[in-house]
């Protein structure tokens, strides 16, 4: 925890978001989605996304270079161009949309895989191999979930709620 800056338990302990997706990433997860419920083959332009999805087109458009940056879509150029998804829904995982926006899934700074020489305790921290362990059940945990497993709504929400029914007088 920190308190007035100063880290109780060491610098590793605090963060402002806890375990918390992007905006970001959340946007994309929802672009995505509509990509894939359109057919997989579809293409999209930028535009069309942006009214579908109700975002920005700013903000559309920086997702989607993420997006195809990282592989998970294609980008067409031209006049009759667009986005298209590069795999099936079925093939592209959540941990997949969180690394493309957000970079590797990590807990804590010492286990994302990267080297951490500038860590002042790494000789002695007891941690990182637990951290290591918490982290990689959550990167597997995101990796069985698919993009069209995300997509699909559970037939308890496929209805609009109705309103409860009220007698006259009540």
């Amino acid at each position: 925890m920190c308190k007035n800056n100063v880290y109780l338990f060491g610098p590793h302990y605090y963060s402002p978001h806890m375990i918390r997706l992007s905006r970001l990433t959340d946007y994309a997860v929802a672009l995505l989605s509509h990509m894939g419920k359109e057919g997989e083959e579809g293409l999209w332009a930028a535009s069309d996304l942006a009214e579908k999805s109700e975002l920005p087109m700013p903000t559309v458009a920086k997702v989607l270079k993420n997006l195809a940056k990282s592989g998970l879509i294609t980008a067409h150029r031209g006049a009759a161009g667009g986005y298209r998804l590069a795999r099936r829904t079925t093939e592209i995982s959540v941990a997949d949309i969180i690394e493309a926006m957000d970079g590797p899934i990590a807990i804590t700074d010492c286990s994302d895989g990267s080297a951490h020489d500038d860590c002042k305790i790494k000789g002695v921290c007891p941690l990182s191999a637990g951290w290591n362990k918490v982290n990689a059940a959550i990167r597997k945990a995101l990796e069985d979930v698919s993009l069209a497993e995300m997509s699909t709504v559970p037939l308890y929400f496929a209805h609009e709620p109705t309103a409860p029914q009220c007698a006259v007088g009540e």
